[in-house]
């Protein structure tokens, strides 16, 4: 007699199985939209700056990684899912500045959270809008002068197109979240907007694999040590994700006796697992949408009349740009750290273990329960969480210190010798490893344990 395997019993268990089922189809439906070119385009000119061949086109490159490669068809789906993380990220921060806001979360922070939620929908749309206009002048920028999207402007009769294209990539946005939402209330739970991110990062895997295959810049023998490298790197890369996302301190716990019948059971030893990077892949997805909104803003301004406005969009979008700024990783690992402090210690406050222990009448030996336990808790978690933070940055960075270290392997792009970005790469491997032990879980509480195969 022996255990099935858990995973040959997915298709099994019915509910699992449509979820699943539902999952799959919408991420093939996301997959088929994000091919809708926006109307209008000269995907020839599209192509020509998407191409690398004018200085400056790392940033469009970044953007186009964040967007799951939509960008470089300009599709209805170009801006992906992330105007909504920055509007997330925007709330996020003035919650502990506005009073009221921080009451709200304090009073009940599962309301407050779905507060939050829905008003970074309504925020979403200017932003969109606004991410669209900056897109479109940036392109225009970069071809230099080529009509990249026809009758675009807003004079005359080019005002209805132009506000079609922008209404348009918008909506795109839109549909991209909404799918994410659908995702988590019927396919697989929580796991919707991170999805829609995976499925867009996988879909660039056999392309970057092929741009580096191909580059005819390199010679032959060159190329076949690029690609075995390029390999290593993504093995020992993921291992590495892999064993930090395992990491955890365990903090004992002693739980009280309890009555049963009448008998008094003795105290219970237990453990309080706290993780080495509690925030995940967020601070990445932070990180990487508040750097690319500078680019944005400046990309407004690229064509002003005035002089002093352009001259300094260029330098704040040069600045930006991750093919030619070395301010720009810097700017990355730092809000990396960063962001992985601010969120753990958001997800920390909202889970509050020291009012939960002492409610369970449990304690940590040595520490007080309630006030102390938590300041105890939460000055583990900041020594852990250093580590974990500094991690992330490393990962995060990893693209431009191999380029620095080989810099021809990089002319493929700045993920060229990690097949996709790191922060790519963290990001897939996350939602991977969520995705697993929640199918994990849902197939205990199907009972899957309880059956055997006998042979």
């Amino acid at each position: 007699m022996a255990k099935r395997s858990p995973w040959r019993l997915i298709w099994a268990a019915g509910d699992l199985r449509k979820r699943l089922l539902i999952t799959i189809g919408i991420l093939v439906l996301y997959r088929l939209a994000a091919q809708i070119p926006v109307p209008g385009v000269d995907r020839d000119v599209v192509a020509l700056v998407m191409s690398g061949q004018s200085p400056g086109t790392g940033f469009l490159q970044l953007l186009n990684f964040l967007s799951g490669g939509t960008l470089s068809n300009f599709s209805i789906l170009a801006m992906g899912v992330y105007p909504f993380i920055t509007a997330e990220i925007i709330l996020q921060v003035l919650v502990p500045i506005v009073p009221q806001w921080k009451q709200r979360f304090d009073e009940d922070p599962r309301e407050g959270q779905q507060w939050l939620e829905k008003w970074a929908y309504v925020l979403s749309v200017p932003v969109a809008a606004l991410q669209a206009i900056g897109q479109i002048r940036l392109f225009s920028f970069f071809a230099g002068g080529l009509p990249v999207l026809k009758n675009f402007g807003f004079q005359g009769a080019n005002l209805l197109p132009s506000l079609a294209i922008i209404i348009s990539m918008t909506a795109g946005t839109m549909f991209a979240i909404w799918l994410g939402q659908i995702i988590s209330e019927y396919g697989i739970r929580r796991q919707g907007i991170s999805l829609i991110i995976f499925a867009g990062i996988v879909a660039q895997l056999p392309f970057n694999f092929a741009q580096l295959v191909g580059n005819t810049a390199i010679p032959p023998v060159t190329r076949a040590i690029y690609v075995a490298i390029a390999l290593i790197v993504l093995v020992v890369t993921i291992f590495l994700i892999v064993v930090v996302y395992q990491g955890q301190r365990v903090i004992p716990v002693m739980y009280p006796a309890q009555r049963v019948g009448r008998r008094m059971s003795m105290p219970v030893k237990g453990t309080l697992p706290l993780p080495v990077n509690m925030a995940g892949m967020i601070p990445l997805i932070f990180a990487s949408s508040l750097l690319a909104l500078p680019g944005v803003i400046a990309s407004i301004f690229l064509v002003s009349r005035s002089e002093v406005l352009a001259n300094l969009a260029i330098g704040l979008q040069r600045a930006f740009d991750p093919g030619q700024s070395g301010f720009y990783w810097f700017s990355y690992f730092l809000l990396v750290v960063l962001f992985t402090f601010f969120y753990t210690e958001v997800l920390f406050l909202q889970q509050n273990y020291g009012e939960q222990l002492r409610r369970a009448g449990a304690r940590i030996p040595g520490v007080l329960p309630g006030d102390p336990t938590q300041r105890y808790l939460t000055r583990v978690l900041r020594r852990i969480t250093l580590v974990g933070a500094f991690f992330l940055g490393f990962i995060a960075i990893l693209p431009y210190l191999l380029t620095l270290a080989i810099p021809q392997a990089s002319q493929g792009g700045f993920s060229a010798l990690m097949l996709m970005s790191a922060s790519g790469l963290i990001i897939v491997v996350g939602v991977v490893r969520d995705l697993v032990y929640h199918i994990e879980g849902e197939l205990r509480m199907h009972g899957y344990e309880e059956r055997i195969l006998v042979r």
